[in-house]
């Protein structure tokens, strides 16, 4: 239903959207997800006709936006992030005025009815829109997207501004028109994404840098598993965090130890990742054992779309292109330095960037000559 071949976009010297491509098939709903910057807006502008690109095209239902963009944007139902309404009118003339834009051909009074009832805001239609909360407000910007019945739909951030049941409300609704609609669907709010959506893209510097299931994605970034452990030190101290912390890292197969807040006096919550081959469990039971440290909870968990998000757009892992061709994706390297004063720094050694911290620090690395690590 949405092609997208080799699209690029350059303003001026800036590369914005660099040779991306990627294909949505009828009654998808695919997670479009990118840090500020990325070029997730200038794409998402450039599928629905907003702005050209520089070259590449953009096909919907096999018509190409820029050959012959009345045809192709005739099929789509577009929600930017400000919903673009009227706000003098009330929401029956705007809906109206709106059917009217489209050329709409199907029944308008019994049309418009399903719209407002499927986007519950029927109990409104006579009231003005700048009268109307930010939550209604939104919802009426997704009925005008919903107008004519488009086979595609855009919506930026749809939930912006919604209370939690109208959020629970708009994720069933797009769930619903997934079936009969393809769906695009940008946020920022990334369990709505996991919620909600077949299928994640990640786009990151104006590439694409991830494409599949949040499963599929978290297998390609990291043969890494994740555990949080809840432990009682010795002498309830914050110094019991830093040991237990650099001894759980100095286990064989664990590649990283942060040691989270403190639940109670003395308790600490800890996060550790590793490697997915070794079962370390019985190894920090023993170690804990032997040096008088209570566990008071291991939970397993899997890489969550935050961790996925936060590993790609921040540089730790995969680079497709790269892997494709047999290259290695750059992973930076944090260490922990302390200055005559006693103030730690981290120093990220790809960038020879320094960050100073009051707290405490980071350890994140496979060389041998970290022992441990705790934040």
């Amino acid at each position: 239903m949405i092609e997208v071949r080799n699209l690029t976009k350059m303003y001026g010297d800036k590369l914005a959207v660099n040779n991306i491509s990627f294909k949505v098939e009828k009654g998808e709903i695919l997670g479009f997800l990118g840090p500020n910057g990325a070029g997730k807006s200038t794409t998402m502008n450039m599928l629905t006709g907003y702005i050209s690109s520089s070259s590449g095209a953009v096909l919907i239902d096999g018509t190409d936006i820029l050959e012959d963009p009345k045809k192709a944007k005739a099929n789509i139902g577009y929600l930017p992030e400000i919903p673009p309404l009227y706000v003098d009118m009330t929401v029956d003339a705007y809906l109206n005025f709106m059917y009217d834009l489209k050329k709409c051909k199907l029944p308008r009074k019994a049309h418009l009815k399903d719209v407002c009832n499927l986007c519950k805001i029927q109990d409104v239609r006579g009231r003005l829109i700048k009268n109307l909360s930010k939550g209604y407000r939104q919802r009426v910007g997704m009925a005008q997207a919903l107008i004519n019945n488009p086979p595609v739909l855009i919506l930026d951030e749809p939930t912006v501004g919604l209370d939690p049941s109208q959020i629970i409300e708009i994720r069933s609704l797009i769930k619903k028109l997934g079936k009969r609609h393809t769906v695009i669907l940008s946020s920022h709010i990334l369990p709505e994404i996991q919620a909600v959506c077949d299928r994640i893209i990640i786009i990151n510097r104006g590439e694409v840098a991830a494409d599949g299931t949040a499963d599929e994605i978290a297998k390609k970034i990291t043969n890494e598993h994740k555990m949080t452990l809840r432990i009682e030190g010795p002498e309830h101290s914050a110094d019991d965090k830093r040991v237990i912390a650099e001894a759980i890292r100095s286990i064989s197969g664990v590649k990283y130890v942060r040691a989270d807040m403190e639940r109670e006096k003395g308790i600490y919550d800890y996060d550790v990742e590793t490697d997915g081959k070794t079962d370390v469990r019985r190894d920090i039971n023993k170690l804990c054992a032997e040096k008088g440290w209570n566990i008071l909870m291991l939970q397993l968990s899997d890489l969550t779309l935050e961790d996925i998000f936060l590993k790609i757009t921040m540089g730790e892992t995969l680079d497709s292109s790269a892997s494709e061709k047999g290259g290695k994706s750059k992973k930076p390297r944090i260490e922990i330095k302390r200055s005559a004063n006693g103030k730690i720094k981290a120093v990220q050694e790809d960038d020879d960037k320094e960050d100073d911290g009051d707290g405490d620090s980071i350890v994140s690395d496979d060389s041998e000559d970290n022992n441990g690590g705790e934040e």
